[in-house]
């Protein structure tokens, strides 16, 4: 692989593991991370309580993470391509933009979230799915090619 290599997916894939990191040392780390993290006193009391379902939820989504960050470094041409990269990485995008854009929904289903979570994690994902956006347009026709 000896083109250039896509800077916005290899920042995108970036964040993706600086994430997952950040929700594994909620497991590791336990209530109180989740409290920084402003992911509401129910999952802190579920994890002071040793309970599975903050474990799970969070390892759930630092996996997602992980492979999402895969796909991007995929993209990228950093490792070798993946199947079906291309319409993977649309569908990360459009994840990423649609948790941004719809926190407002989203707020009454989770509502010990803080309003300060819901703001910072959106624009989070608002930046990272901009940046797989932006690397994915970049790679559209290259990716084309490469399904062929």
């Amino acid at each position: 692989m000896n083109r250039r290599k896509n800077k916005c997916l290899i920042a995108s894939s970036g964040c993706c593991f600086l994430a997952a990191l950040a929700h594994l040392g909620c497991i590791v780390f336990g209530a109180d991370w989740y409290r920084v993290f402003g992911a509401g006193e129910a999952m802190a009391q579920m994890a002071e309580q040793g309970l599975w379902y903050p474990t799970l939820v969070t390892l759930t989504i630092a996996a997602a993470l992980c492979v999402w960050g895969t796909f991007a470094l995929a993209g990228a041409g950093v490792i070798r391509r993946l199947p079906f990269t291309r319409s993977i990485l649309v569908v990360i995008t459009s994840v990423f933009l649609l948790r941004a854009s719809s926190f407002p929904a989203l707020m009454p289903m989770f509502p010990d979230n803080s309003l300060t979570f819901w703001l910072i994690s959106s624009g989070i994902c608002l930046f990272i799915g901009s940046l797989f956006a932006f690397g994915t347009k970049q790679e559209w026709s290259t990716l084309a090619q490469a399904r062929k």
